[in-house]
């Protein structure tokens, strides 16, 4: 249950409180990035209630509780299996998108430069660093935030991809020990599982 909360809440934080939130601030968002962290919320809601499975299942030595418990487990471990080919099959896709979400707000600027979208692209640039997507000495005109230094500074889709790279390995970090946390609840539950049988046995 806590590392479900646990997950919970590194999900909730990387959609809302991450460098990617500020994609989000725009009618469009990275959805194949968003989805991900989604699905990562909703694994750990699931391993949280499924918690209770066994919480109850050793309390009360219900062999049918631990077996539910057991079989939500081996439903999870194969889920994470599956999300993390998705993730890194999709890891290129999520680039793309919140590359072109940038472009097109670069876009915007550059047509107006006074527009709502002055404070859009200021917020993404302070947020990733940088400034502008050419390899430029610099940028001139843009709304840059202040002490960034070059060449980083000079171009925001390389550090887009930077960013994603770096939050996506925090979600492998995060799936490879929600997954041996999982088996190890599958091992358990099934040791104590045996034991009551035993137990039941002789007497």
């Amino acid at each position: 249950q806590l590392a479900g909360l646990a997950v919970i809440a590194f999900g909730l934080w990387l959609r809302f409180g991450g460098v990617m939130a500020d994609f989000a601030s725009d009618k469009k968002s990275p959805e194949y990035f968003f989805m991900g962290l989604y699905v990562l919320v909703g694994a750990g809601a699931l391993m949280s209630t499924v918690g209770l499975f066994g919480c109850c299942g050793a309390a009360r030595e219900s062999q049918c509780l631990l077996g539910a418990f057991f079989a939500c487990l081996l439903v999870i471990f194969a889920s994470e299996i599956t999300a993390g080919v998705f993730a890194f099959i999709g890891k290129k896709v999520a680039i793309q998108e919140a590359q072109k979400i940038y472009e097109d707000i670069y876009d915007d600027y550059m047509k107006n430069p006074g527009g709502k979208v002055n404070r859009t692209i200021y917020h993404l640039h302070v947020a990733l660093q940088c400034c502008g997507k050419e390899n430029m000495e610099q940028q001139t005109g843009l709304p840059c935030p202040e002490n960034i230094q070059m060449p980083k500074a000079s171009n925001c889709l390389v550090e887009i991809q930077n960013v994603i790279d770096a939050n996506l390995h925090l979600v492998g970090i995060v799936g490879i020990a929600i997954a041996g946390i999982t088996i190890f609840g599958m091992i358990f539950s099934m040791v104590l599982c045996c034991v009551i049988r035993d137990m039941r046995d002789m007497i």
